[in-house]
């Protein structure tokens, strides 16, 4: 059986480096890791690579339609690859938890983030799970949109950087080792 992990984020160079695009990020990072390159999945906005993780087979996806309406590309490709949305991990920013904090759970809710909502309606369930990424509240009175999708500065770019080999390690270890052993390894180590 197959995994899909969907990175959640913006496609293009305007969004490349902002908070929002972390999910897209790690699957980036672990396709390049493994040396891999995406490439266009037929008939879906989507780029696909394809990886191994232990024996399992993983697809990487991002998707090519901005973050609130990506979640038909996901499920999409979730369907022609014969994945349950049990096995499908979704990756994503999240507002409230602190910058460089990391959460992993199945199912919940969407707490307002329209790329889980999105792929929540696509998937016609919440039982997925899911790797949630702290980028911490924006300070002063900055709006969270603008917070979100601004460009990171340069020091933000290297916190992200770590965690996006933290998150993409999370991954990892909820496909060969399940989300219970996951939780106790990065729960208690992800604390900033």
């Amino acid at each position: 059986m197959s995994w899909l992990v969907a990175g959640l984020g913006n496609p293009g160079d305007r969004y490349a480096r902002s908070r929002h695009n972390v999910g897209r990020m790690v699957v980036e990072e672990m396709a390049r890791e493994s040396g891999e390159r995406f490439r266009k999945a037929r008939f879906v906005p989507a780029e696909i690579a394809e990886v191994k993780i232990g024996d399992q087979r993983v697809v990487l996806v991002r998707a090519q339609r901005y973050m609130n309406e990506s979640g038909p590309a996901f499920a999409s490709v979730a369907k022609k690859q014969a994945v349950e949305p049990a096995r499908v991990i979704a990756i994503h920013d999240e507002l409230d938890l602190p910058a460089g904090a990391l959460r992993v759970k199945l199912g919940g809710g969407n707490n307002g983030h329209n790329g889980l909502r999105s792929l929540e309606q696509a998937l016609r369930t919440p039982e997925f799970l899911r790797v949630r990424v702290g980028i911490g509240r924006p300070p002063g009175r900055q709006d969270p949109a603008d917070f979100v999708l601004e460009p990171a500065g340069r020091k933000a770019q290297a916190e992200m950087a770590v965690w996006t080999d933290r998150a993409a390690d999370a991954v990892r270890s909820l496909i060969l080792d399940g989300v219970a052993a996951t939780q106790d390894r990065f729960h208690r180590a992800s604390s900033p």
